[in-house]
């Protein structure tokens, strides 16, 4: 086994998953076989994952406080900082844009009533916030008592303080050098820590693709085969056109080579459908087969899995004119542009608020006044198409950082 790679390993992890939740889908869930399977599968996958979880806010912490207090003694601090901001606000534009345009001319849920769901929006109960409620929510959740950011798994939180602490470590310069080596000693400690848990990742991805092709509702997704063709088909377009065309144009680096150094990731995404939890496997592609310098993908990876959600964002307009089309209300342009609007920031998301996910999508519902009761609709085919806007969005951070580290080497030659 040691004489595979860890890519292979993955790999094959991921179509033995694949295809053995395929076979469980067809014993069907009352089957023995399948019950046990799908409860080991569980306690794997949890595993995994929980172990992913376990270093993430030490990752975060400790690569934002190193990667800006190296830049910042480089002078390139602003040029990372504005460079990351301008990559994540472009390309989630360019996202919303694709969604609203395709959702525009195959009018998903036009041959669909919305009285075919009345059940499933009767029995659920969404928590609902105004776009100024959401807004403060937001700007509140940035700046928390780091102790309790760090202890409630808050990233934006985290990046927040520890952006503030590694200007903090150039600003006071030598005086404090012990202490930034510390920091540089332990980012090395977690990092290791990362390869031990990443021989694990062939298990924990297989046994969560077979938990997620076994317990599909395949009639709910034959009623809304549609809208989830769309939702992935653009996404997809977005991933696999979009992304890799501004990386070739801005980097030279082909969309084959790029995808191979970022296939651990991409998969991870796939599988786990979070961002976060992924970030671990994030940082160490860009770094160990992507050749991002570990300050740049320190910053701007963390920064992106909080901030950048090109697939959010597009899942969720999407979702709002597929809403609209099955209650039969025509959106104007003024409220598709507010839709477009709500739908960039929703997918920033705000830490912190319980059922994230489902708050930011009623943010954007209201804000056109949609019913947002018309989320339960979603919800049953939410992790499915979750699996494909979370890798599209842990793509683009890993995009953001070469375009980035090209930015900054084009910025040096020209001085």
């Amino acid at each position: 086994m040691n004489k595979i790679s860890l890519n292979t390993q993955i790999l094959l992890g991921t179509l033995l998953g694949v295809l053995l939740g395929l076979w469980f889908a067809l014993l069907g869930q009352e089957s023995s076989i399948t019950q046990n399977s799908l409860y080991a599968a569980k306690l794997v996958s949890t595993l995994f994952i929980d172990l992913l979880r376990m270093i993430l806010i030490p990752l975060v912490f400790t690569s934002i406080v190193v990667g800006v207090a190296n830049l910042r003694s480089h002078q390139q601090m602003n040029r990372v900082w504005q460079g990351a901001l301008i990559f994540f606000f472009s390309t989630m534009v360019l996202a919303v844009v694709l969604g609203l345009t395709t959702a525009n001319l195959l009018q998903p849920g036009g041959g669909l009533q919305i009285a075919m769901f009345q059940d499933a929006m009767q029995g659920f109960q969404a928590t609902q916030m105004s776009l100024p409620d959401f807004f403060a929510h937001f700007l509140h959740s940035l700046f928390q008592n780091p102790i309790a950011a760090l202890a409630q798994s808050n990233v934006l939180a985290v990046v927040i303080f520890a952006l503030l602490l590694g200007i903090a470590l150039v600003v006071g310069g030598e005086r404090y050098r012990n202490i930034l080596t510390l920091m540089q000693e332990f980012l090395e400690l977690i990092l290791m820590l990362v390869g031990w848990i990443m021989r694990l990742a062939p298990f924990g991805i297989m046994a969560l693709l077979l938990q997620l092709v076994a317990t599909q509702d395949t009639s709910l997704l034959a009623t809304l085969i549609k809208f989830v063709a769309i939702v992935m088909g653009t996404t997809l377009l977005h991933g696999m056109v979009v992304l890799p065309l501004i990386l070739y144009l801005t980097t030279g680096m082909t969309p084959v080579k790029f995808w191979l150094g970022a296939r651990e990731a991409l998969i991870t995404a796939f599988a786990t459908s979070s961002s976060a939890a992924t970030l671990p496997v994030t940082l160490r592609c860009a770094e160990q087969h992507l050749h991002v310098k570990r300050d740049v993908a320190g910053f701007v990876i963390p920064l992106g899995a909080t901030m950048n959600m090109d697939g959010t964002a597009l899942y969720e307009a999407v979702a709002a004119l597929f809403i609209a089309n099955l209650v039969g209300i025509e959106l104007s342009l003024m409220q598709q542009m507010i839709v477009f609007l709500t739908a960039m920031l929703a997918a920033i998301g705000a830490p912190g608020i319980p059922s994230a996910g489902m708050v930011t999508m009623a943010v954007v519902l209201q804000s056109v006044g949609l019913p947002v009761e018309a989320i339960a609709i979603l919800l049953p085919i939410d992790r499915i198409l979750d699996t494909v806007r979370t890798m599209v969005n842990v793509e683009g951070d890993l995009v953001g950082s070469l375009v980035v580290q090209k930015w900054i080497k084009q910025d040096e030659l020209d001085k």
